[in-house]
């Protein structure tokens, strides 16, 4: 009779202790369909506020530099995140830029109203690197923004310079349309469409540019 009380009790003891491992990992873990997936809490820092306008979100632009991983088939850039700020949108850019052929290393810059992408290239094809680098910054950001792009290296450091300046400086929009103009000199890859140009600027845009 002792010995089936004390089973018993180690049996009431391990239905306790899984039931109350089962609701931390209720915490830890979310059921996808037939799977079941660690919920990474990192993710809500990109997908809170979701959908809403990333303008204004900060006085300072954001700037990011990636270079192509040297391990095979590294695809830790895939990771497909919402950016709430200008450096989230830069960090993601630069990264899926390296993971373009031919692309090797790449620096994103993300103002209120552009994106500013250098990258060096081995490519013998200019204008379809170009297109690829724009398309994909274009697919990362706001469909209102502009995207100018260049394989110069030595616009790298330009760009990155703009990185150190506050948005709301009164020199930081010069500054700005100085290096966009010479980025300008490499190709922009093909129209975006039939009412917007290589950089998706519209007629309406190009009269207030």
């Amino acid at each position: 009779m002792k010995k089936f009380i004390i089973i018993l009790g180690l049996c009431m003891i391990t239905t306790i202790t899984g039931c109350s491992k089962d609701m931390n990992n209720r915490d830890v873990y979310e059921e996808s369909g037939n799977s079941i997936n660690v919920n990474n809490k990192r993710n809500e820092l990109y997908n809170e506020g979701a959908g809403r306008s990333v303008r204004n979100v900060s006085n300072n632009f954001g700037y990011v530099r990636h270079q192509k991983s040297p391990l095979m088939n590294d695809n830790t850039a895939n990771n497909h995140y919402t950016a709430l700020d200008r450096e989230q949108l830069a960090n993601i850019i630069s990264k899926y830029s390296t993971n373009l052929p031919n692309v090797n290393d790449a620096a994103a810059l993300v103002t209120d109203q552009e994106v500013l992408v250098a990258y060096t290239t081995d490519s013998k094809d200019r204008n379809l690197t170009a297109d690829q680098v724009k398309r994909t910054a274009m697919s990362v950001v706001p469909r209102y923004y502009h995207v100018y792009v260049t394989d110069k290296r030595s616009l790298m450091r330009d760009i990155e310079n703009l990185s150190h300046m506050d948005s709301t400086n009164k020199n930081s929009r010069s500054s700005i349309n100085y290096v966009i103009k010479q980025m300008k000199d490499s190709p922009q890859g093909n129209r975006m469409s039939d009412s917007e140009d290589e950089n998706g600027l519209t007629k309406d845009d190009r009269m207030t540019h």
